[in-house]
């Protein structure tokens, strides 16, 4: 027998998206409830004991995307949220044993450049000067809803505000924002550096989560989207949360409940429910239901429009958008235990601590990132795999035993789908021994102090997580899936093309990361559907 509820507002997947989105609408006086699939609330953003005795960031596992505004309106400090920045940003080892290190100290990371090459140095403020000033022009757009094209009066002025915004850059600073948006991040980089090392550091966050080389082109914004970030007012940096990525969601989860939000795990949406064009509720694996005057979304466009909404409810060329947005992040993630630290043949004397601290990417230049591309294309996944290393428990001592430590590592490149006739769950193994080969060729104990090991693959975080395709992003950070074409044009503000279904996740402006801002932009639009339609009788 089915049980029926009443909420305003019913929000499916309690990703930190969706707890945010739930608890912006249950402080503007709605009644929220939240369906989350899995045992614990959190998405991709959790943290849980992989190993006896060890645990760790799950898959989402560094920070600096999460919005300051969401932090301080959420009250996650106050719910025993603390961020820790990276005593050393970034660690880039090198195959001949040296390695180029980005220390806090901006004077400091150039004379470190000059190492490589003096003619770098003396261009890297200008670099990082202009990316400064992009990613602040998009930092401004983190939380604007998109205006949709043939809107009405505040899709005007959303549109003007843009126009106006962008003025502010000058001629310079808007070429500036055009190249960035437009070419490959191979290209900007080989314009300004000379260096292979310096054009790899920069060339990483390009290719981090994009299954693209370096020299694709849209991947310059993609290096972008990493750099808008900040950590206790600091910009541009990484951090790490204390407890891992979980202790982000639960103190979301903390702050939902103190408004009353009804938060249910183990709780699977099966079906939208659509009643005379209008969402209104939704079905549940365990056959009951949930009414809603509004149902929200915090899912992979793919899944919501493909697996939860029947066709007939929806315009045949609006779902011929969805089926080809594009999704797939070429991601394999480990979490791995360690009986000890790795001893990469860069790190020696004062070094040592701060480098363990950083974010450790193996990945040594462009022309390196975009052959692992090219063999992901051609085998399934790449020989020589770009990977960021971080080893939480040096800062951490939650995480594991004395003594003992944890690493993440993110690799590139792992194609979504494999060549026909094979399937990740037959290569699982063989892919993770490629990467731990790789990062024993820069730490020859890596391999030996491997006390146990959890492997996600593409297809592990698309049925683990629901990353259509593993995107971490929900949908490629591509031009043509992005601002008011996030998922698709004229549906860019959050409202879907179903009356009173509304969209909250990374599938949504401004993309992926843990940012929170989709949830917060969501959030704003719903109340303010309710408020036109007064008393909150009915969502326009």
């Amino acid at each position: 027998m089915s049980r029926r509820e009443a909420f305003d507002a019913v929000i499916i997947g309690g990703g930190h998206n969706g707890l945010t989105c739930a608890c912006y609408l249950a402080a503007g006086g709605l009644s929220v409830k939240v369906m989350e699939r899995r045992g614990v609330v959190g998405g991709a953003a959790v943290t849980e004991e992989f190993h006896p005795g060890f645990r760790n960031s799950t898959a989402s596992y560094t920070v600096s995307l999460l919005n300051p505004k969401v932090i301080r309106d959420l009250r996650l400090a106050e719910h025993g949220l603390r961020i820790l920045e990276r005593p050393m940003s970034n660690l880039l080892p090198l195959p001949n044993g040296d390695a180029l290190r980005v220390p806090s100290d901006e004077g400091e990371f150039r004379r470190e450049v000059a190492r490589f090459s003096a003619g770098d140095a003396e261009r890297l403020p200008d670099f990082i000067g202009m990316i400064g000033r992009v990613a602040d022009e998009v930092r401004s757009l983190v939380l604007q809803t998109p205006p949709s094209p043939g809107g009405g009066v505040t899709d005007l002025w959303r549109t003007l505000k843009l126009g106006l915004d962008l003025r502010r850059l000058g001629p310079a600073g808007q070429r500036d924002l055009h190249e960035i948006f437009t070419r490959s991040a191979g290209t900007v980089l080989d314009d300004w550096f000379e260096s292979n090392p310096v054009k790899a550091l920069y060339g990483f966050d390009a290719v981090v989560g994009n299954y693209a080389s370096p020299y694709s082109e849209g991947s310059a914004y993609v290096l972008l989207h990493h750099a808008f970030g900040e950590v206790n007012g600091r910009r541009g940096v990484w951090g790490h949360a204390v407890g891992g990525m979980g202790s982000i969601t639960q103190a979301m989860a903390a702050e939902a409940r103190r408004l009353g939000v009804d938060i249910e795990t183990h709780a699977a949406v099966s079906r939208v429910r659509i009643d005379q064009g209008r969402a209104d509720g939704v079905h549940l694996a365990d056959g009951r239901e949930i009414s809603a005057r509004s149902v929200v979304a915090n899912v992979n466009p793919k899944l919501l429009y493909l697996d939860l909404i029947e066709d007939s409810a929806l315009d045949p060329e609006f779902l011929g958008r969805i089926r080809r947005y594009r999704c797939g992040s070429g991601t394999l993630r480990m979490n791995v235990a360690l009986s000890e630290l790795p001893r990469f043949d860069c790190l020696r004397g004062d070094g040592l601590q701060a480098g363990h601290q950083s974010g450790i990417i193996i990945g040594p230049s462009l022309q390196y990132m975009d052959q692992a591309w090219i063999d992901a294309r051609n085998y399934g996944w790449s020989r020589s795999p770009v990977v960021e290393m971080l080893i939480p428990s040096t800062i951490d001592d939650t995480l594991a035993p004395e003594g003992r430590h944890v690493a993440s590592l993110f690799c590139q490149h792992f194609a979504p789908e494999l060549p026909a006739g094979q399937t990740w769950e037959t290569n699982r193994d063989a892919a993770a021994q490629t990467v731990i080969d790789k990062v024993t060729e820069y730490a020859p104990n890596f391999r030996e102090s491997i006390l146990g090991k959890v492997v996600l693959t593409p297809a592990d975080l698309e049925q683990e997580f629901g990353l259509v395709g593993g995107d971490i992003f929900h949908g490629a950070l591509g031009l043509d899936q992005l601002f008011s074409a996030r998922p698709v044009l004229g549906y860019g503000a959050y409202r879907g093309p179903v009356e009173g279904l509304y969209m909250c996740g990374s599938g949504t402006h401004p993309g992926g990361g843990v940012t929170g801002a989709p949830g917060h932009n969501a959030a704003r639009e719903i109340l303010r559907d309710f408020r036109k339609s007064g008393g909150w009788k009915k969502a326009q």
